[in-house]
């Protein structure tokens, strides 16, 4: 019997990689193979110049529940290692997904399919947009299980996407919340039927593809600086260079003739030549 990939990447149309976590029989329960094969899987997808958004799901019925308590397996090359090192090092292999999400240039939508768990809701928290299912459910499930609920980077993420108030009562109530709950919260900006879900992420990923790749790399990238930047002047600064950058290409000319002509733009990011021409 052939073992089925723990992660799949599809490209259903262009431009767009969809990301599947693929232990459905476990709600796509996070073991150390799991998080090797997708952190492998997400750095391939960023190098991909033909791809400009990623959708990230879970198949079956659940999004991802989490670390997988009965089984989640041994990382390698551990020779040597004391059990202290062993520890640390394999909380990185989970911990490192948040920063390779973030540091992939193009924008990810997390496509919420039932359960968001532990580990589950922080990869989701860590994704560029979150939509989800009416049958999604979020919940910290680290202090459930009599650990803590700051993992994976949640007690960063979450104040920012919802407020402190609102990420205190998740993380130290342990309590779940709904997609309907969540999209309240803003944890979420859209909430679909079950089946209705993906085809609403390819909708999004497709309208977004038809954008400049450039710009939408640099958005994101300047969405998640200013995120940690204390200053409204600094953040003006950076914005004003990055949209020169993006000034000083082919795409607003290309923008307006589309406009004047009534079609759709077709943006190639190649650099403008018309700013240079001779009187």
């Amino acid at each position: 019997m052939v073992e089925q990939p723990l992660v799949l990447v599809e490209k259903p149309q262009a431009r767009t990689a969809v990301v599947t976590l693929n232990r459905p029989e476990r709600l796509n329960a996070m073991s150390i193979e799991l998080v090797i094969e997708l952190d492998a899987a997400l750095n391939r997808v960023g190098e991909d110049n033909e791809v400009s958004v990623v959708i990230l799901t879970g198949a079956g019925r659940g999004f991802c529940s989490g670390l997988d308590l009965k089984d989640y397996g041994i990382i390698p090359n551990i020779d040597g290692l004391t059990v202290g090192r062993i520890a640390a090092r394999s909380m990185r292999y989970y911990s490192r997904l948040i920063l390779t999400l973030r540091r992939m240039p193009q924008p990810v939508i997390s496509a919420i399919n039932g359960p968001a768990y532990g580990g589950g809701m922080c990869l989701a928290c860590a994704t560029d947009l979150r939509i989800a299912s009416k049958s999604a459910v979020f919940n910290a499930t680290g202090i459930v299980n009599g650990l803590t609920s700051t993992e994976l980077a949640v007690s960063w993420l979450l104040p920012r996407l919802i407020g402190a108030t609102h990420s205190n009562d998740l993380l130290l109530t342990g309590r779940e919340i709904d997609g309907d709950e969540a999209y309240r919260l803003g944890l979420v900006s859209r909430v679909l039927p079950d089946d209705d879900l993906v085809a609403e992420a390819l909708e999004m990923a497709a309208r977004m593809a038809k954008f400049s790749p450039y710009g939408l790399e640099m958005t994101k990238s300047m969405l998640w600086v200013n995120l940690e930047n204390p200053s409204l002047e600094s953040a003006i600064q950076i914005e004003d260079r990055n949209q020169l950058m993006l000034g000083f290409t082919a795409n607003l000319p290309e923008a307006i003739r589309a406009f004047d002509q009534g079609r759709e733009p077709v943006y190639t990011d190649e650099p403008r030549r018309d700013l240079f021409d001779s009187p």
